[in-house]
């Protein structure tokens, strides 16, 4: 959902619109002689972490209504099957939009079990106009460059100082990718993936997504059921709030994770020093944000850049030591350079996530319909902010290019789906980006779908991070297909792993694989 780039956590900001049937044009697969003739040249490209990952590229049509028109590329991965029990490819989408697939496709083959990643050959993706793939989307260069204005429009002159940045931000996209931008959305990226399939001369393919990629994921089954074979959702998108409904929501959900932070801190007085009482430890850091809007830490963190240093901990709470030290620094000692330090590592934003933010808007102000009036946006924020203060205005301008977006909207795909073999979805109760009621709306919609769901689990992407039991289902499902039937709401329950402690000699606050997970996926999307 929402992408930051140098933490890139997982989730799909989302949104608005109604909830309709798929678009005419979509009802039906279409293929083209060039992608069943089109042939992948995969050559070595592996990286320290991942050596066995080859690459390749694959020319799509831009629009898949001309597939003699302008053609576009797509850079493709693949991590070869080793065994010789061959399931087909597997496709692995990290979220977004506008996160990139090319090492995600080894952290998946490396985290699955060997005897199972054997089986499979992992195939990661860039999506159109992201990273490799060309044209690479990069409407306004520096768009997150500190110092921003404050995030809450307490007065008229700061709300029309994020205006004026949302309604430039739009603007240069349409002026920099006018024939483009209509052809940037989850429909067009679902297309490309069976032009994927097809140069990969598969039947059917197999498919594993986080946050925004269970929506990719669901559209492609809606649009093509007979090409998939097996199914996973891990974080899942509601898709009936696609995309403005889907963010107010997350507000709610982001303020609660925050407060989950406070009440942790407030456990481990003795080494923060930051008191016993979750709520004035909270009034501590909203008069952090107060004195930082006046004067930001080390001419970065103001207070746009403190929410956007903290929101990574709704995230993943194997951040919180980092940001409980930063923060207990600030307030105890005056100390801003491990805020400054915590900016950077979590919130800056560099080309890659100029880029992502790029298809972020792209993407979501295409797919469905956003309010274009602002006073609906003003209405809306306000009544959020009263109740849950801590990212409902900086969400809110994060999106807020799509209330003055260059292209029309599309109708949101209706998801519903009888056609397929059994599906797996994944969904931790406590999630903040994609809030537990979308696992369970999916998994009413995907008839003959398991949900499996991490008890009191509050990170964002929960299988191949540390949870045996999560991954057992998932290794079970990718080895034989079978999914657990419990029945109700939820067909099998695992309990969520211990939050983290804080950083001393004894006690290391993450695993390295939920810490490599959560820098993969694409954050707010």
């Amino acid at each position: 959902m929402r992408k930051r780039a140098a933490v890139l956590c997982g989730a799909a900001v989302v949104v608005a619109g109604t909830f309709t049937s798929v678009p005419a044009d979509a009802s039906a697969p279409h293929t083209t002689p060039s992608v069943h003739a089109a042939k992948l040249t995969w050559k070595k490209c592996g990286t320290a972490d991942y050596p066995t990952l080859q690459c390749a590229s694959l020319k799509v049509p831009l629009d898949h209504a001309n597939p003699g028109g302008q053609q576009i590329t797509l850079a493709l991965s693949r991590v070869p099957h080793t065994a010789k029990k061959y399931q087909g490819p597997l496709l692995v989408n990290p979220g977004g939009p506008g996160g990139s697939g090319l090492t995600f496709a080894g952290f998946i083959a490396s985290g699955l079990p060997k005897a199972v990643a054997a089986q499979y050959d992992v195939i990661g993706f860039d999506p159109r106009g992201v990273g490799k793939s060309k044209p690479a989307l990069d409407c306004k260069p520096g768009h997150f460059n500190p110092v921003r204005p404050n995030s809450v429009p307490s007065t008229p002159a700061i709300e029309r100082a994020n205006l004026k940045r949302a309604q430039s931000f739009a603007a240069a996209c349409g002026r920099k990718y006018a024939s483009v931008l209509p052809y940037i959305d989850t429909i067009s990226a679902v297309r490309d993936m069976d032009s994927i399939r097809q140069a990969l001369g598969a039947r059917r393919i197999n498919y594993f997504g986080y946050s925004y990629g269970t929506y990719l994921g669901a559209v492609y089954a809606k649009l093509f059921p007979h090409q998939v074979r097996r199914l996973v959702l891990d974080s899942i998108v509601d898709p009936t709030g696609v995309w403005y409904d889907d963010n107010l929501a997350q507000d709610y959900a982001f303020n609660d994770r925050h407060r989950a932070l406070m009440a942790w801190i407030a456990k481990y007085d003795t080494t923060y020093k930051l008191g016993t009482d979750p709520e004035r430890i909270e009034a501590k850091w909203y008069a952090m944000r107060a004195a930082l809007a006046k004067k930001p830490a080390g001419g970065k963190v103001g207070a746009s850049e403190l929410e956007d240093t903290f929101i990574p901990g709704g995230y993943y709470n194997g951040y919180w030591p980092y940001l409980a030290e930063a923060f207990a620094a600030y307030v105890n000692h005056k100390d801003t350079d491990p805020l400054v330090e915590a900016y950077e590592n979590f919130a800056a934003v560099d080309a890659s996530g100029d880029n992502g933010y790029s298809i972020y808007t792209s993407v979501q102000c295409r797919d469905a319909s956003w309010p274009r009036d602002w006073r609906q946006w003003q209405k809306d924020n306000w009544d959020v902010y009263e109740k849950a203060p801590f990212m409902a205005w900086n969400n809110a301008w994060y999106n807020a290019p799509c209330a003055f977006w260059p292209t029309k909207s599309l109708s949101p795909v209706n998801i519903a789906n009888g056609k397929l073999p059994p599906v797996l979805l994944f969904q931790a109760t406590n999630d903040a980006a994609t809030p537990y009621e979308g696992g369970v709306t999916v998994h009413r919609l995907l008839a003959g779908s398991s949900l499996v769901v991490e008890e009191g689990g509050g990170n964002h992407g929960v299988t191949l991070s540390g949870n045996t039991c999560l991954d057992t289902y998932l290794a079970t499902y990718l080895t034989d297909g079978k999914v657990p039937r419990g029945g109700g709401e939820a067909d099998a329950v695992c309990q969520a792993l211990p939050d983290p402690k804080p950083l001393t000699a004894k006690a290391a606050s993450t695993s390295s694989r939920g810490a490599a997970l959560h820098r993969l996926l694409g954050s707010r999307g």
